[in-house]
């Protein structure tokens, strides 16, 4: 199956400038593609169910989203993983997605550990991804829950 969603952005050529992106659009595509899913599901169809997945695995605008969620709209976006990579400009976030254009699933890095306090006075172990992988699960998250119909 095509990737439309893909064409219809016009990704042809590499994305140059994040104030160009109309995000109404990309929310629409999304909403369109998470509301099929669900529609698919209530009917049981399993087969369309997953290629439609697989669709919204690969469309453009379901990397668009998640890079904006994960550098702009998340509590922790200012937090580097073990790589040390921030996402903090525009210019950046436009490098990010132009690098994440052909997405194949790989192997995650290593997650920073480190030890936040509790209130008893002991230390409770939280793990931070690096930006790559927290845009793969952003988009897989996204995916996998226009199953149960539920708003992200």
């Amino acid at each position: 199956m095509k990737d439309r969603v893909r064409k219809d952005i016009g990704t042809k050529e590499a994305l140059t400038q994040w104030s160009d992106i109309n995000w109404k659009t990309v929310n629409k595509r999304i909403k369109n593609l998470r509301q099929r899913i669900y529609r698919a599901t209530q009917e049981k169809r399993w087969n369309q169910v997953r290629s439609l997945m697989k669709l919204l695995m690969r469309s453009y605008s379901n990397l668009l989203l998640s890079v904006r969620r994960v550098t702009q709209e998340n509590q922790g976006k200012r937090t580097a993983g073990t790589d040390g990579q921030k996402v903090k400009t525009p210019q950046d976030r436009v490098k990010l997605v132009n690098e994440w254009k052909d997405f194949q699933p790989r192997r995650v890095k290593p997650t920073k550990r480190i030890y936040i306090p509790k209130s008893n006075g002991k230390h409770r172990p939280v793990g931070i991804p690096t930006i790559n992988d927290r845009i793969a699960q952003a988009m897989v998250k996204n995916a996998l829950f226009a199953n149960l119909g539920s708003p992200i």
